[in-house]
């Protein structure tokens, strides 16, 4: 049925037509408890799902120098992005907002790093391109397509990965897989703002500073569940400050 255009006087916009999902192919079903179920990702090979472990590829980044991904993580989150290349435009528009969003991935205490089947020199041309300050490694031999069985066919002139994005939780645990083939496949800034959330809420003990037995731990000097003071063995933090009681 056409829907009728604000301006009366032109053409109505015809409106395609998609069946409601329960009047869906049984492949088209298939496809859909599949991207449910790995979050958009059924052809990324099949072991590669959230709560399993991502591999510790080690790459030469952007510097030449050769680095694990678990180096880069650490003990934080971590946004991983599987891309094209310097050739894509969809991927600088998605590096330039994520370039846009580093100041605050940086404060969240998390983590980025990005891989393209690039050469050096492009991926450090790709990298100034978009201004990032993360981390960018080169895998021209495609080590990293061929694991994850992400080899994007449709491109045999450029030969690129298949784009994701992954979000990590620490030890590369997989929390969520994005599959950027089309660009809308691609997390927004408020999609991932929402998965470092709930990454970091799980993995922070203290996340919630009302959390039961926490003050406690750190009036006994149990700086364990801190962040930061964690990181600080044999130091005390100070005592909190007395304040006078305003006088009525």
């Amino acid at each position: 049925m056409p829907v009728t255009h604000p301006d009366r006087f032109a053409p109505p916009i015809p409106v395609p037509y998609r069946p409601a999902p329960w009047n869906w192919p049984d492949g088209d079903i298939a496809y859909m408890v599949a991207e449910q179920a790995n979050d958009g990702d059924p052809s990324m090979r099949s072991d590669i799902l959230p709560g399993a472990t991502l591999p510790d590829y080690e790459l030469p980044d952007h510097t030449r120098t050769v680095r694990k991904l678990s180096e880069f993580q650490g003990d934080d989150p971590m946004i991983l992005t599987l891309a094209r290349g310097h050739y894509c435009p969809k991927e600088h528009q998605q590096h330039l907002e994520l370039a846009a969003f580093y100041p605050k991935i940086a404060v969240g205490y998390a983590r980025i790093v990005t891989i393209s089947t690039d050469v050096h020199h492009t991926s450090q041309e790709f990298r100034a391109s978009v201004g990032a300050q993360w981390p960018f490694l080169s895998d021209p031999d495609r080590i990293v397509q061929q694991d994850l069985e992400i080899q994007e066919y449709t491109d045999p002139e450029n030969d690129p990965m298949i784009p994701h994005t992954l979000v990590l939780k620490p030890g590369l645990v997989i929390h969520r897989i994005y599959n950027g083939y089309w660009f809308w496949g691609r997390p927004s800034v408020g999609d991932l703002w929402h998965d470092l959330r709930e990454v970091s809420s799980q993995i922070r003990p203290d996340w919630d500073l009302s959390a039961p037995g926490l003050r406690e731990r750190w009036d006994r000097g149990d700086l364990a569940p801190f962040h930061g003071w964690n990181k600080r063995p044999g130091e005390k933090p100070p005592p909190p400050p007395t304040r006078r009681k305003a006088k009525r």
